[in-house]
């Protein structure tokens, strides 16, 4: 079933089930893990590929950045939830209905200004999210966010520096990024919903929805800033925390997963 979904946006997600409806922190630290594991696949789709050499680099360390995050996290799920899952457990052998990420970081890149528009979008919410989660009741939680925080900050700079190097650029670089907004625009919702896991645990996770208006404050001004438009969707992404995906991560997952379930148990 698709998460690309037409209609208004709602600001609560599908009940997650099966065995991580009695654990909402399993729910909680898989939805955070997901959306840094899939996002880092994605990045390290332009290595050789991006526009300058420099930009394989930056990309490169950026999704280095992401996949130490989704380490920690899908480590820290599969100690909470007892069952003996390790990190390369929960990444590689799991299908697609189980992964709890957001639909916007299944995105294809498409052209860089695509790319941009993506991670503007995702590192302005990712700062936000670990600045509120260093006060969380979780130390293993809050550790991660004081650490990762530096590191959003960096994502969120690069990504504000190109968008706004080709929204005030030549007219086809501005064509180009205006274009690569309204690709992204309508995933921007599901970032802020609220699901059951975070309601369950008030005094660890971060409800999305407080995030919202600093990030609508930065991501805005960034866009004034690239005499940029803010785009206005007819249709919203919902449902990836609750497995509900779009077609885009069910061709993402063979290429990450294929080499590992080829050669189960195998060592290196």
């Amino acid at each position: 079933m698709s998460a690309e979904v037409a209609g208004p946006s709602r600001t609560t997600s599908p009940a997650f089930s099966g065995h991580e409806a009695q654990q909402p922190l399993v729910a909680y630290a898989l939805g955070l893990g997901d959306d840094a594991l899939v996002l880092a696949q994605r990045l390290g789709e332009w290595i050789t590929r991006a526009p300058q050499i420099e930009e394989d680099i930056a990309l490169g360390n950026i999704a280095l950045d992401l996949l130490g995050q989704a380490r920690t996290l899908l480590t820290y799920a599969g100690d909470v939830e007892g069952r003996g899952r390790d990190e390369d457990a929960l990444t590689y052998l799991r299908d697609e209905r189980e992964f709890r990420n957001v639909t916007l970081v299944e995105v294809p890149n498409g052209d860089f200004a695509v790319t941009m528009a993506r991670q503007l979008v995702f590192s302005a919410y990712q700062c936000e999210l670990y600045a509120a989660l260093v006060a969380s009741a979780d130390p293993t939680l809050a550790a991660l966010a004081g650490k990762a925080v530096k590191e959003v900050r960096y994502h969120r700079d690069h990504a504000t520096q190109w968008v706004l190097r080709l929204g005030d650029g030549t007219p086809e670089a501005h064509v180009r990024m205006q274009a690569g907004l309204e690709r992204v625009w309508p995933y921007v919702d599901e970032l802020f919903a609220t699901d059951l896991a975070v309601e369950a645990l008030p005094d660890v996770a971060v409800d999305p929805a407080s995030l919202r208006p600093a990030w609508t404050a930065y991501v805005e001004g960034v866009l004034a800033d690239a005499t940029l438009d803010v785009p206005a969707p007819t249709w919203h992404a919902r449902g990836g925390r609750a497995g509900l995906h779009s077609e885009h991560l069910g061709h993402l997952l063979p290429e990450m997963q294929h080499l590992h379930r080829a050669h189960p148990g195998a060592t290196w």
